[in-house]
């Protein structure tokens, strides 16, 4: 069976675009994953990416994932409420140019409907920013996300540069 799919590249070009969302009333923590750990990135992708058909690393090793979550051009920070995980972001670093990506990002199910989207991605763009001399932070998204998705990097600032229909 084959699905059309719209996928839109959105971008933020300074951390003075970013239209923060408010800070949620749960005692939380967003906390770089130091050292790497592959099982975590991979539970995150296998139960949010689940609704979302993420499946290009379904098919990874073992080895697979231990080599990209080691690179040390990614990063990988959860989102815990209370002490449960409640989400994640992987944020690649590109040298050239000077950019970060937000490759995937999520909540899992059960902490939709919160408020916790908009502030955890205000979050991870400002992590993105942080690092040295970034000149842009991207990502990008496609109707089998979230239904909410493009509406929140919308929302944050981000701004639209190209879109896609492709089919699978």
């Amino acid at each position: 069976m084959t699905i059309t799919i719209d996928r839109n590249f959105l971008e933020i070009k300074s951390i003075d675009d970013l239209k923060e969302s408010k800070k949620p009333n749960y005692n939380h923590a967003i906390k770089k994953v130091e050292p790497a750990d592959f099982q975590l990135n991979k539970f995150f992708y296998k139960n949010i990416g689940n609704k979302h058909r993420w499946t290009d690393r379904l098919i990874w090793s073992e080895n697979d994932w231990i080599k990209y979550v080691s690179s040390p051009k990614v990063e990988t920070y959860t989102l815990k409420i209370e002490n449960d995980l409640a989400g994640y972001f992987e944020l690649i670093n590109h040298a050239n140019p000077q950019e970060i990506e937000i490759a995937y990002f999520g909540l899992l199910e059960e902490y939709h409907n919160k408020k916790l989207g908009g502030y955890f991605l205000s979050e991870a763009i400002k992590k993105s920013f942080l690092k040295k001399n970034i000149n842009r932070v991207w990502v990008h998204t496609c109707t089998l996300d979230h239904e909410n998705a493009l509406k929140n990097y919308i929302a944050r600032g981000m701004k639209i540069y190209k879109k896609e229909t492709i089919e699978i």
